[in-house]
């Protein structure tokens, strides 16, 4: 371990070289907290988040880039490893990766089942078990979760996706039990629609299926799921994120945070 960094606070954001784990990277960055950004990106864009979380932090704070598949256990858990050996220790993990298939449960790809829930539930549980260890020996560290409207609710044609978010809560509550005693805790964030490359295609598949436009496709989505007809954005969440990993976060723990625009009161 690295003894130099054990006064500035570390925080390792899954999925983070763009969407919602970027905006994340680059909100931590300028409070001031060291960042490990991670994603299987192509080199420019992993650069180009490199850039722009470096751009919003200090010199100190340079942010460091890890790669690791987590549709694999083994690598899931080696990603902490490798933060720990370059950056000393985790303060803050957030699970944010995920990816997105649509399909009815008899037509829905085997493979696409595995790999989401690979993906959006697995690796939360192995990235957290490697995490934990460390947190509990300093009795401080902060876990949240990015999970969905999605974990609460449920919609047609996302069997794989709404399993592993229901997952992600329920596993959230599990590690914020386990560790309620000490200064460690564990929340979910849930948005509702987040104007993401993820979201970008449903409305693209909206506009196809429909022959609307995308104004039009973008009103249909909101309208059918979020009371607000708002996106909820990146920068939102981010907020939220640096709100839980705040003082004012250290007796919230176990709790879903819905930024949904209304969609799970209906």
């Amino acid at each position: 371990m690295i003894s130099s960094h054990t006064h500035v606070k570390t925080a390792l954001i899954t999925g983070s070289t763009s969407g919602i784990g970027l905006a994340i990277a680059a909100a931590m960055s300028a409070a001031g907290w060291r960042i490990a950004l991670h994603g299987l990106g192509a080199r420019d864009e992993v650069a180009k988040a490199i850039d722009e979380v470096s751009a919003r932090g200090t010199a100190e704070s340079s942010p460091k880039h890890f790669e690791a598949d987590l549709r694999s256990a083994a690598a899931a858990r080696q990603l902490i490893v490798d933060v720990e050996d370059a950056m000393g220790h985790v303060d803050l993990l957030v699970n944010n990766a995920g990816i997105q298939f649509t399909a009815r449960v008899e037509d829905f790809p085997v493979s696409k089942w595995d790999e989401i829930i690979a993906i959006n539930l697995s690796s939360v549980f192995h990235v957290s078990a490697a995490v934990l260890p460390g947190m509990q020996e300093r009795q401080h560290g902060r876990i949240i979760n990015i999970a969905s409207a999605h974990g609460l609710v449920a919609s047609a044609e996302k069997a794989a996706y709404v399993a592993a978010k229901h997952g992600v809560v329920g596993l959230t509550k599990t590690i914020a039990l386990e560790n309620a005693k000490s200064d460690i805790t564990c929340n979910a964030i849930c948005p509702g629609w987040v104007k993401t490359g993820l979201v970008e295609t449903q409305i693209n598949k909206y506009m196809e299926r429909n022959n609307v436009s995308y104004q039009d496709a973008m009103a249909a989505l909101l309208s059918g799921k979020e009371p607000s007809e708002r996106f909820t954005t990146p920068d939102q969440i981010a907020a939220a994120v640096l709100f839980l990993a705040s003082e004012a976060g250290n007796n919230i723990t176990g709790i879903s945070l819905a930024m949904d625009g209304g969609w799970t009161a209906q």
